[in-house]
């Protein structure tokens, strides 16, 4: 089995804010593995919040998969990555090369009933009250479900512009870490009466045993402080929600274990993305089908997505196309930008 790993640069629309920064691109990788005729990818970014870099990453990747050239599946990878992007555009490329091979796609194996369209929440970046508000006007036809950026101060003035803009739309808020437990206390009743449902990551991930107990009057959810099932001990008394990205699990073969166990402990899930391409986000669809909530819009941040490609289309995602990801053989006919 030959295994490889590839570096894409696919530029964003405009560009896109959130607390920690802004970005005009998103740098993914690519794992590719192939077996005779047969071969299967699975895309993940590296994301230096949590020690990742692109180098090492592609590294890892190709590390772990010539430690798995003898033919072992996904099952060692546990053995041979932590957590994180690595593992998981691996895991992606053992569950697209096994479709390939058996010519069974990945939903059959799961006994999965026929693809549905899936709603999202699309995201709105961080920026003025004004910029936001504009921003949220052009994502009609998407604009059915917000997720709106924060980053601390100005946060309830940017939920009003947009609430303004579209004032029949469900939303949610990310702080990604930016706040305080005093601007918590502050902002959640506000938020709440401008018909925010959710708030993501209100605090730093390892700062926030002030949640532990504490009774919010809306809903908070566990990104930053949630990667794989090792997480959740310390998050059932913090957090009512949990968000799994499946580069933070390590892949979609920890990412369905991760939500069964965070069910058994009563917890409401969302499934969301890093900034990448319809290849990310074709195995997260199909943990999004068991989701509360979900945030898989990084496509339509991009001035443009690979082909074939996830179609969006009023503010939900239709089944994924043949050839994309998990569906068997099928001819792959994009070229896809490298670096």
């Amino acid at each position: 089995m030959k295994v490889d790993a590839a570096r894409e640069v696919w530029p964003v629309r405009g560009h896109f804010s959130i607390s920690r920064g802004s970005r005009s691109e998103a740098v993914v990788v690519v794992a590719e593995l192939e077996a005779g005729r047969h071969r299967g990818r699975g895309e993940c970014t590296p994301y230096p919040r949590y020690g990742e870099s692109v180098d090492q990453v592609m590294e890892d990747v190709r590390r772990a998969g010539r430690a798995l050239a003898d033919g072992d599946g996904r099952d060692r990878l546990w053995e041979l990555l932590p957590p994180g992007a690595a593992r998981n555009a691996l895991d992606a490329a053992h569950w697209d090369l096994e479709a390939s091979r058996s010519g069974v796609s990945v939903r059959w194996r799961l006994g999965r009933a026929a693809p549905a369209a899936i709603s999202t929440f699309v995201t709105v970046g961080v920026g003025t009250p004004e910029e936001m508000r504009e921003a949220a006007r052009d994502l009609a036809p998407h604009a059915l479900r917000i997720k709106v950026k924060g980053k601390g101060s100005g946060d309830v003035e940017r939920v009003a512009a947009i609430r303004e803009a579209l004032p029949d739309c469900r939303m949610i808020l990310d702080a990604n870490e930016a706040w305080s437990f005093e601007q918590l206390e502050r902002f959640l009743p506000e938020l709440r009466r401008l018909g925010v449902e959710l708030v993501e990551q209100p605090l730093p991930a390892g700062d926030d045993e002030a949640l532990a107990g504490y009774r919010p009057v809306l809903p908070l959810c566990a990104d930053e402080s949630c990667h794989d099932r090792s997480s959740l001990g310390a998050l059932t008394s913090k957090y009512q929600y949990v968000n799994i990205k499946l580069d933070k699990a390590g892949g979609l073969t920890e990412g369905l274990a991760l939500l069964r166990e965070a069910r058994e402990k009563k917890l409401g899930v969302m499934v969301g993305c890093m900034l990448g391409t319809s290849l990310a986000m074709a195995p997260a669809l199909l943990l999004a089908e068991e989701a509360d909530l979900v945030d898989l819009d990084a496509p339509l941040l991009l001035a443009r997505d690979r082909q074939p490609g996830l179609t969006y289309r009023e503010g939900k995602i239709l089944p994924a196309p043949p050839g994309l990801w998990g569906t068997g053989a099928e001819a792959r006919s994009e070229t896809p930008p490298r670096a």
